[in-house]
């Protein structure tokens, strides 16, 4: 069976940014890298602020075109225009859904340095549902992971990954 992937785009795309030195992730490499290195069959990139605009449409193109499956967050007409992305209960929700309904995929691959899946991660550990989650950014991890052990995370930022996932 394969593993499936849950990416926060924004905390992926924040965590590169907020880096010194700011680098990129290549979404093509990146996808290839989450098959060949997790069995990643499914991965999905969730992102929570729509935009119109060139920007936004190339945006969107780069991340289907690379492999993944792309789901925005639902805002109310309030919300749109601020852009706070929120995917986190969206990602838990799913993640949870598909073990209630018992869908057929091994464990979970998840992207992101955001607290607010520590208590997901437990579960998943506990259940044996759990590959690893990696963080964008070894600066920028929730201290919420502290002790989560290392088998269960690694950091994008490291050189041996990064020089395969970076844009170049």
């Amino acid at each position: 069976m394969a593993n499936i992937a849950y990416i926060d785009g924004q905390n992926l795309y924040m965590g590169t940014a907020k880096s010194q030195p700011t680098w990129h992730v290549d979404l093509k490499r990146f996808r290839v890298y989450l098959k060949e290195k997790y069995n990643v069959e499914k991965a999905f990139y969730y992102l929570g602020y729509v935009q119109d605009g060139k920007d936004a449409e190339s945006l969107y193109e780069e991340i289907q075109s690379a492999g993944f499956v792309l789901v925005f967050r639902q805002h109310t007409s309030v919300m749109l225009g601020k852009k706070k992305g929120n995917v986190d209960s969206d990602i838990i929700f799913s993640i949870m859904k598909r073990l209630y309904k018992k869908e057929d995929f091994d464990k979970v691959v998840l992207v992101s340095g955001d607290g607010d899946y520590k208590m997901l991660v437990g579960f998943l550990i506990e259940e044996n549902r759990f590959e690893k989650i990696l963080f964008p950014n070894r600066k920028y991890r929730s201290s919420l992971y502290k002790k989560l052990s290392n088998k269960f995370f690694v950091y994008l930022d490291d050189g041996d990954i990064k020089a395969k996932i970076a844009k170049r």
